[in-house]
Parts: structure tokens; C-alpha cells; sequence
């Protein structure tokens, strides 16, 4: 999925995992609750007989349901019309606009990330920035819901943003020509030394079947047999479960890959290898899963399958902590609730619900020039409103990045570029490879 912002529960890097509803019938109505619906319709009679302005009962409805959800978490909604269609547009894989992931946060729009030669990347945009006007328009602590349509919109028109970036004094404006948006779900390319590549984009329809051909063409293009296996989850805000499971199991021959728990008994599922893909594609070839803090549910539940089970070594950065499940549930032809109903966890019972997945090795992305400040404004899961807290308990103090210096992480974003090298995480991640063998990392005992 790719706007985080199209969808309100979706409120970060489009962290949604959805699954089907398999709850088949309405809970009914605690009778303790009568006091409560009566608090709401003495309300909605004040409002409808006093409001400066007569008010639709549409209007009144569906802020009442948009409040009762916002009480929940920041990835349950109730979605008609056009935010159901533009959620079977992402989950289809494309649409018009400029390629943002966006999250509001204290009332301003900010950027989580812009796609990988999106419009809006070509523009300049970067994440972290924040959006302030459109067309001069100021959409500060307005809807984030309609900020992301109005960004939207038929391919080749141009829309002006007005961005505020950290470390520069004055806002300034960008023109943006929105295109059509297909990011490719995987793409993979063959490294020296016969270490191959596949970049997982999103997780949306048959991501499994398309890393298995990405892995099938590396090998044709290798010269003898691959050495390594880099598998590029950053910036990979999720989608969908089943697609997680699928790419888990391209790797693994034994063993549960996550289970969901849900309140309801039907809510509880487990996923286990061996039911999507038979053994291992790639048995044999040390594996580096790379993550960051825009790596996100689906991408937390393939980083933490391969890591528990030790068939690949997780590096670069603490992941963003989306532990939890959205079902779709019909309500009549036209409306769905997307509603928080389970919380998933790794093969050894760890929630990354706030905490993430921690890297096996962390490595900062030294190329970026604007790393500390980047670093500084980072968003992930604990940090907004309403989240999910984490059954265990996780204090703040061990969410924070290791402050301490390290000797192998010292050049600077210029110095690399001198080098030639424009992405350092994945630079180190090689050259891990390069320099080791099997029996030292991603099959360890």
C-alpha cells in the first residue's frame, strides 16, 4: 500500500496488514452500555435542535463513528465511498498522485517517505518535511483524509506544495506534476561478486511469486553460483499478511513463521512454512534482511520470522514497532469498518508492537546528509496517539538509539560520496557478505 495518509488508520507509513474479517456476526449490545447510547442521543437532540447551523444527520453519524474509532487506535476507520475506493486502488498496486507517504502529526502533514522515483521524490521532497499549504492553501490542522485527495489527481496536472524542512529558516514551495504511481513490488538487481539484490517496495498481490522469479533471474544472470542474498525491506510500509507469510516462506522449510491473537476465538491464527512454498529457494546462500524505521508490519513479520529462526541477519536500523492486525468488515455494499481486531507475533512470541525488530547489526545510512536531523524527527508506532502499548511493557529509555560512537560508522554523507558510494547501509551489507562466509553469518547455529 503506499499513502499513509489516504486512510486514517493507515495513519503511518501505510502500516496496515489486512486480512479477512472472520468474525461472522455482531456482538450484541451490552445492556450496561444503555446509559452511555443515551449520553449520545441527548447529544446528538442538543445539536440538532441548537447548532448555529442546521447540520445533517449524515454529519452528525459520521463523526460519532469517526470519534468512537479514533478512541481506539491510530489503524481502525470506517471507510465509504471514495477512502474505500482509493484503499482497493492501493491494494491494486496503483493511482495518480505524487507518491508520498504521509502521517499527520500534530495537526501538519508530515512526510514519512517519498517512492522511490515518485514525482514528488523527483521534485525533491524528503522525508520528514512537512506540508503546510497546498496551492497556497494552508491545510494545517485540517483533515488529513482530504489533504491527501486534493494531492491526488489526474496525471500530469501540477500541484505546489509549501514545505517547512528542519534546519532551514524559511518554508519554500515545490511544484509537483503528479503521474500515474506503479511502483514495482520487487525489483532486484546481481552485485559483484555474485551477491544478488531483490527490494521488496510493498506488500501488495502475489509480492511471494515475484521474489521467487526476482531470485530465479538473479541466478540465471550469475556467473556460477550467488554467493549472498540481500533482501531490501526498507521503507516498506506493509499490506498484506498473507504476502508476508508467502515471502517468509520462500525461506524457510520448518516452523512457525506468526501467529496472530485476537480477543475472539476466531481472531487467533497461526502461520506456519511449508504452506505456501516448499524448503528453501535460496538453501545454502547467507541472507541480510535490511530494515529501517520505514520498514513496517507485513516487513516487521518477514525481518522477524528469518531472524528468530536465524536464516538471515537483520541490519540497519529499529524497525517501526506496527505489531498489530486490521480485518476488513463489510457494512452493507458500500462501507467497511477496518478495525484493529488481533496483534501478531514472532516465531518466539515477541510482539514488535512499539519496540520493532532490533537488527542483529545496527548501521546508520551514513550517506544521508541529513542523518542526525532525520534521526532527530523520526516517527514510528510508540510515538503516535492512541497507539496499541505493548503487553510486556517496553520503557521509553530502551527505545532510544544507542548513543554510543561507532569506530566502523565515522565517515561522512560526503566522504562517501567522494568514495562513490550513495547508500551506505546497503554498501555495508555487501561488503559483509563479500568479506564472510556461510558458516559465519545468516546460518548461524
Amino acid at each position: 500500500m503506499k499513502i499513509a495518509g489516504l486512510l486514517r488508520s493507515a495513519a503511518l507509513v501505510t502500516a496496515v496488514a489486512l486480512v479477512p474479517a472472520t468474525t461472522a456476526s455482531m456482538a450484541q449490545i451490552d445492556g450496561r452500555a444503555g446509559p452511555e447510547f443515551a449520553k449520545l442521543f441527548a447529544t446528538y437532540q442538543r445539536v440538532k435542535a441548537s447548532y448555529v447551523e442546521d447540520v445533517s444527520d449524515e454529519k452528525l453519524v459520521r463523526g460519532a463513528i469517526d470519534g468512537m474509532l479514533a478512541a481506539l487506535d491510530p489503524h481502525s476507520a470506517y471507510l465509504d465511498g471514495s477512502d474505500l475506493e482509493r484503499l482497493n486502488t492501493l491494494i491494486d498496486g496503483n493511482y495518480s498522485g505524487l507518491g508520498l507517504s504521509v502521517v499527520m502529526e500534530d495537526g501538519a502533514v508530515k512526510v514519512v517517505s517519498p517512492f522511490k522515483g515518485s514525482p514528488a521524490a523527483k521534485a525533491g521532497v524528503k522525508a520528514g518535511d512537512y506540508i503546510t499549504h497546498l496551492d497556497g492553501e494552508l491545510i494545517y490542522g485540517g483533515d488529513l483524509d482530504e489533504a491527501v485527495a486534493r494531492m491526488r489527481g489526474k496525471a500530469g496536472t501540477s500541484i505546489e506544495l509549501t514545505i517547512f524542512r528542519s534546519g532551514r529558516e524559511e518554508p519554500f514551495e515545490v511544484a509537483v506534476t503528479r503521474g500515474v504511481i506503479e511502483l514495482e513490488p520487487v525489483t532486484h538487481e546481481l552485485s559483484a561478486g555474485n551477491i544478488g539484490v531483490i527490494t521488496v517496495n510493498e506488500f501488495s498481490a502475489d509480492v511471494g511469486a515475484d521474489v521467487f522469479r526476482a531470485w530465479a533471474k538473479i541466478r540465471e544472470e550469475a556467473a556460477g553460483r550467488v554467493s549472498g542474498l540481500v533482501l531490501d525491506l526498507r521503507k516498506n510500509p506493509g499490506g498484506s499478511l498473507d504476502e508476508a507469510v508467502a515471502l517468509s516462506d520462500l525461506f524457510l522449510d520448518s516452523g512457525r513463521i506468526v501467529s496472530q491473537r485476537g480477543r475472539a476465538r476466531g481472531e487467533t491464527l497461526l502461520y506456519d512454512a511449508e504452506t505456501v512454498f516448499r524448503g528453501d529457494m535460496a538453501e545454502g546462500v547467507p541472507l541480510i534482511v535490511l530494515i529501517d524505521a520505514g520498514s513496517a508490519s507485513a516487513s516487521e513479520i518477514v525481518a522477524g520470522a528469518l531472524q528468530d529462526h536465524r536464516r538471515a541477519l537483520v541490519m540497519g536500523e529499529r524497525s517501526f514497532g506496527k505489531g498489530s492486525v486490521q480485518s476488513l468488515l463489510p457494512l452493507g455494499p458500500n462501507a467497511a469498518l477496518k478495525l484493529t481486531t488481533a496483534r501478531y507475533y514472532t516465531p518466539k512470541g515477541n510482539s514488535v508492537q512499539e519496540g520493532g525488530i532490533e537488527p542483529d547489526i545496527a548501521v546508520p545510512q551514513l550517506s544521508d546528509p541529513d542523518l542526525a536531523l532525520r534521526q532527530k524527527y523520526l516517527t514510528r508506532e510508540s510515538d503516535l496517539r492512541g497507539h496499541l502499548v505493548n503487553e510486556i511493557g517496553i520503557e521509553d529509555e530502551e527505545l532510544e538509539n544507542d548513543t554510543v560512537k561507532d569506530p566502523r560508522f565515522q565517515l561522512t554523507a560526503e566522504e562517501l560520496e567522494e568514495q562513490g558510494i550513495e547508500d551506505f547501509q546497503l554498501h555495508y551489507a555487501l561488503e559483509t557478505l563479500r568479506r564472510t562466509t556461510k558458516s559465519s553469518i545468516a546460518l548461524r547455529d
